[in-house]
């Protein structure tokens, strides 16, 4: 195989691949990048069984091959070479030779051959939205999806489908993120899970465009975002979600309408007095026209009032603060409603149309010294 192309073509193709590469994994092929120019494109793909990525790359096929060689020391050594035109070469003995300017590396890879391909995926309805709008969309949710295996289903977000709606509900226990969008067309309905990893990778990935879209396809098993020249493939999570519904339309005690930049900024403030893994809560106090928050702990205190528009009853109620800052910074609103029912109960943060929807449990800071 002989190929020439740009060092920021070469880098951002193996960048772009390396976010399917395992961490850790007993099977040394899947730390591998195949790099595949036999069909007449230069082709990049990474596999970890669970997810899959390719992509193509603009560059000149001298002699046509195959080749897969180790992600981290290959991405390492482009991320290091001069801004130049890079030559990659390979013999029979799985030799590359990459050379740029009068920089010369050789590296021994493996064969082609080995390499886990993306699996084969029927492509029947395409959904399709803005890069832009799935990244947002994304963006919005996958901070509250759970970091661990306890619960298979809470470490992947619901993709539910009716009509001309997408709604993307993500949930760990503790909290619930909820987002629709209107999509430009109607399709049939479905619902999926897709893993946060695959999410989170895939928001790293994709551009911003306001005007180039994604094309979606959803299996039984799989999901596959095409976007560009690149191909993303994932498992899916197996399984029903959660009915959240009936959770999401609790009635109200409390509604407080409230500045969200203001409030915001003052749980930020808070948190400085809480040390990383202090489980402090910030405990919000209610009157008709005041919200007061206040913070203890060993480093010091800290209150602050906040006008705010209230109807209903009086309340004192106590919240993680991060699960706040959480959800506060994903939403565009100048003014958030905030509905609320007792100090035991969950709150929620959405609009009227409810595009958004934000569950938080309170803390029940009585117990916490």
């Amino acid at each position: 195989m002989k190929l020439i192309c740009s060092k920021s073509n070469l880098l951002s193709g193996v960048q772009t691949v390396s976010k399917a590469v395992p961490n850790k994994t007993t099977m040394s092929i899947l730390e591998c990048i195949l790099i595949d120019s036999t069909k007449g494109d230069i082709r990049l793909t990474a596999n970890d069984m669970e997810l899959g990525i390719e992509t193509i790359i603009e560059g000149d096929i001298v002699e046509k091959g195959i080749i897969a060689i180790d992600a981290k020391i290959f991405l390492d050594i482009v991320r290091k070479l001069p801004d130049s035109e890079v030559k990659i070469e390979t013999d029979a003995s799985y030799k590359m030779t990459i050379t740029c300017e009068k920089a010369k590396f050789n590296i021994i890879g493996k064969s082609g051959e080995d390499f886990s391909y993306l699996p084969n995926v029927e492509r029947e309805e395409c959904i399709v939205m803005t890069q832009f709008t799935l990244k947002e969309v994304i963006r919005q949710t996958i901070f509250s999806i759970a970091d661990n295996d306890n619960n298979k289903l809470m470490t992947g977000e619901l993709f539910d489908i009716n009509n001309n709606i997408l709604k993307v509900v993500s949930m760990d226990g503790l909290r619930i993120s909820v987002r629709k969008i209107e999509l430009r067309n109607s399709y049939e309905p479905r619902k999926v899970i897709v893993p946060g990893k695959t999410l989170s990778e895939l928001s790293k990935i994709l551009p911003d465009e306001m005007n180039s879209d994604v094309s979606i396809f959803f299996t039984q098993k799989h999901a596959v975002f095409e976007f560009d020249n690149t191909t993303v493939v994932s498992r899916l999570i197996e399984g029903e979600y959660f009915k959240i519904d009936q959770i999401l339309s609790i009635d109200y005690e409390t509604k407080v309408r409230i500045n969200k930049k203001e409030f915001l900024n003052c749980i930020d403030r808070a948190t400085l007095l809480v040390k990383e893994g202090d489980k402090k809560p910030i405990i919000i106090n209610i009157t008709d026209h005041s919200m007061e928050l206040k913070i203890n702990s060993v480093i010091g205190s800290m209150n602050e009032d906040i006008d705010i528009t209230k109807q209903g009853k009086d309340l004192m109620i106590g919240f993680n603060p991060k699960f706040l800052i959480d959800a506060l910074r994903v939403v565009e609103d100048e003014e958030i409603d905030i509905y609320l029912v007792n100090p035991k109960a969950p709150c929620f943060i959405r609009d009227p149309e409810e595009r958004y929807v934000y569950l938080v449990l309170p803390v029940n800071f009585a117990t916490v010294s």
